[in-house]
């Protein structure tokens, strides 16, 4: 039986970002060892790297499998690993099988989540790893994220949040480290496109990643493809939106959403925004 041990917090406000990151690493390098959930995202990539170079070969990266992980995200995830030599598996998730996640509710995040901690925490146990540690940090507290409860429920280590490492530093730490992720934009699962109420089926998700790796094909970085039953709601970043607005593009997005099997598709004119989903919600 593993036991869980929460790293010391403390206030960091005072802190430079390069003493955030040696009492990052000081802090991972008292544990015997830990299981870091990795996503790829550029926060969980830091994380893994920062545990790979405080305790080596007693950290172990794990990548959770499912229809909501989109195969571009595998593939960053593969080659962020070999570059790095981070020790690294996959494993399969069946969050699809609760039908409280599949209900898509507001609080679906927390299914996922549930489901992630306690596949990680059985290997922990199966391995005798010490812990468990997800990429959550000090601006992810703004946001609605009902995975934290599942996080604290399975008492998992936020390294990075009690570090009080900001999203714009990880991302400068990352970027002297030498990571490719530093500069990746903001991701999350394809669930997270479709309207809350909407059920969450593999054909759907895969509608969506569909969608999104046309965009990617032709060469935008940030955005989102929204499901709304047959129509796709594209959100781009506001610095690419001139690009998606000009006649010939407008054409070539809208042709290549069709073909793939949306019946209409619009350009939301606010642009890409985190969680633009969750403006619907009463809180």
């Amino acid at each position: 039986m593993h036991s869980f041990v929460r790293i010391h917090v403390a206030d960091q406000s005072n802190l430079s970002i390069e003493e955030k990151e040696l009492r990052l690493l000081a802090q991972l390098a008292e544990f015997p060892s830990v299981i870091v959930a990795l996503s790829g995202g550029a926060d969980s990539a830091y994380l893994a790297w920062a545990a790979h170079r405080a305790m080596g070969d007693r950290t172990l990266s794990v990548t959770a499998l499912s229809p909501s992980y989109s195969t571009h995200d595998r593939s960053v995830v593969e080659d962020f690993v070999r570059q790095l030599g981070v020790r690294h598996e996959f494993v399969e998730t069946h969050e699809m099988e609760n039908p409280k996640y599949r209900a898509n509710a507001g609080d679906r995040c927390y299914f996922c989540k549930d489901e992630l901690f306690t596949v990680l925490d059985g290997i922990a146990q199966e391995r005798a790893f010490a812990a468990i540690a997800y990429g959550v940090n000090a601006d992810d507290t703004l946001d609605f994220r009902p995975g934290h409860r599942a996080a604290a429920e399975h008492r998992v280590l936020a390294p990075l949040l009690n570090a009080g490492l900001h999203k714009a530093e990880i991302r400068r730490l990352s970027q002297r480290a030498g990571l490719p992720t530093w500069d990746r934009p903001a991701s999350a699962c394809l669930a997270s496109r479709l309207p809350y109420g909407t059920e969450v089926t593999p054909e759907r998700l895969a509608l969506v990643e569909r969608g999104e790796a046309a965009l990617r094909d032709l060469g935008f970085r940030q955005f989102r493809v929204r499901l709304h039953e047959k129509l796709a709601r594209v959100e781009i970043a506001p610095e690419e939106m001139p690009r998606a607005m000009s006649p010939e593009m407008a054409a070539s997005i809208s042709t290549r959403l069709k073909t793939i099997g949306f019946t209409y598709v619009a350009l939301d004119l606010e642009g890409y925004r985190q969680g633009s989903l969750n403006e619907g919600l009463t809180r």
